[in-house]
């Protein structure tokens, strides 16, 4: 206990540190306010009317919106619009030769697509935002005030659109100026702040059975933690291959020579595949929105979590993409290239197309490995409501949320602990170093 008074007490002795750390928690707390407030024309005594937004697509939607979509608030739409045009300014620099082109232009080439980005988000939102007004029609027609119905169609979207990009704004500033990736945690906080309702209604459910309930409790709180330190180890799982430079001599001295590492992710596609299975899986669900008990047929094993079959499609698809994104994003031949620009070569393989192959060879055998774990992530929060913990709880135990929620926290605590050690502190922990993880995306962050 005393070194983490004296950690937190190193934290706070820089001045730097400091500043971001309060500059953070004050912009996230703006964001939590706004998810409070209410669209205009919006009774919010007759939400309740809402109350499937919170399960199948639309509750993963209010899971990273903090529950502001669930709430019709003005931040409904949260950062998912400027996510979805992120995610696809990526796969267009990856797919479009003239994307990858404006791409490798350095700086300003990132400030281009940053800014298509940006126009992508406006169409985006407006898209969704008109979507969402029909779902309020629909779904919460009683909590919309009779005397503004007829301007509500017009002033809901460009609020939704407004608070969409008031976000996004939140998020790029936290960036700037605060600690850690501002639209990671924006979606991070999201999260969290639905866990502490979640786990004191599985509470009560659990203490309604009596004291062998309050033990189940325990039990599942052993095991979600369990699951979450088996998350950090696919996180921070790499295979390092080992890398020699030749020696150089340049005048009286050497340069070269050193024995380094070039580190394979096990999960270099991050939280990717998850997003494109459940998209792939919500497609039949959006048809409608009533909630899975009333469907029947495939519609209902789509839709349904719990279901076997609807498991086993999740996790082929999931580790479909996970080969599928590593090919997009990781290129072997392009790492061979440089380690022989740099005079770099694997002990015991020649350079240039042998090491693309042999790099490609070991990244697919630590690929599959990877994208089982990544899969059985997925479908765990199906075996949780099958063994009893309710909807809210069981979508902890794994999924986009968990690994999202891992994957920032883990990476907001190597920045920390990179300027701890920049100045000469001790670390966050006594042995080792917090690796992190890697951000393929600003969304998977």
């Amino acid at each position: 206990m005393k070194k983490f008074f004296q950690t937190l007490k190193n934290i706070w002795s820089i001045e730097e540190l400091k500043s971001k750390i309060i500059v953070t928690l004050s912009l996230v707390l703006v964001y939590r306010f706004g998810t409070h407030i209410v669209l205009p024309g919006i009774d919010p005594n007759k939400l309740s009317s809402l109350s499937g937004a919170k399960t199948g697509a639309l509750g993963l939607i209010d899971a990273f919106s903090g529950g502001a979509f669930s709430q019709a608030s003005i931040l409904a739409l949260g950062i998912m619009p400027y996510i979805s045009a992120s995610i696809f300014m990526q796969l267009m620099t990856i797919l479009v030769p003239q994307m990858q082109k404006v791409q490798k232009e350095g700086e300003s080439g990132r400030k281009k697509i940053n800014q298509w980005t940006r126009y992508l988000t406006v169409v985006v939102t407006f898209a969704q935002a008109y979507a969402y007004v029909s779902y309020l029609r629909q779904m919460g027609k009683d909590a919309i005030i009779d005397s503004f119905s007829p301007y509500f169609w017009l002033t809901t979207p460009i609020i939704l659109t407004a608070g969409t990009l008031f976000v996004m704004w939140l998020g790029e500033k936290i960036t700037d100026k605060g600690l850690g990736n501002g639209t990671s945690l924006i979606i991070m906080v999201g999260i969290l702040a639905r866990l502490p309702n979640a786990a004191m209604g599985e509470w009560r459910a659990k203490a309604t059975i009596g004291s062998g309930g309050i033990l189940i409790f325990v039990i599942e709180i052993a095991i979600l933690i369990a699951v979450i330190l088996g998350l950090i180890i696919l996180i921070q799982g790499v295979r390092k291959v080992p890398v020699n430079y030749a020696k150089q001599i340049v005048g009286n001295k050497q340069f070269g020579g050193a024995r380094q590492f070039l580190p394979l992710k096990v999960n270099s596609s991050g939280v990717m595949p998850i997003i494109f299975a459940q998209a792939i899986m919500f497609l039949p669900t959006l048809i409608s929105y009533t909630s899975f008990e009333n469907k029947e047929g495939i519609s209902k094993v789509f839709s349904d979590p719990r279901n076997y079959l609807h498991m086993l499609i999740y996790a082929v698809i999931v580790i479909g993409f996970t080969f599928l994104y590593t090919a997009l994003i990781f290129n072997p031949k392009q790492i061979a290239e440089d380690l022989k620009r740099n005079n770099g070569f694997i002990p015991g393989v020649k350079p240039g197309q042998p090491t693309a192959d042999f790099i490609g060879a070991v990244m697919d055998k630590i690929t599959l490995p990877g994208a089982v774990f990544l899969a059985l992530v997925g479908i765990l929060p199906g075996f949780a409501q099958r063994a009893g913990v309710t909807q809210a709880f069981a979508s902890f135990f794994g999924g986009t949320s968990l690994l999202i929620m891992v994957g920032v926290i883990l990476d907001t605590l190597q920045q920390i602990e990179t300027q701890l050690l920049m100045r000469q502190y001790d670390g966050l922990m006594k042995s080792g170093r917090i690796q992190g993880r890697q951000s393929v995306t600003t969304a998977a962050i």
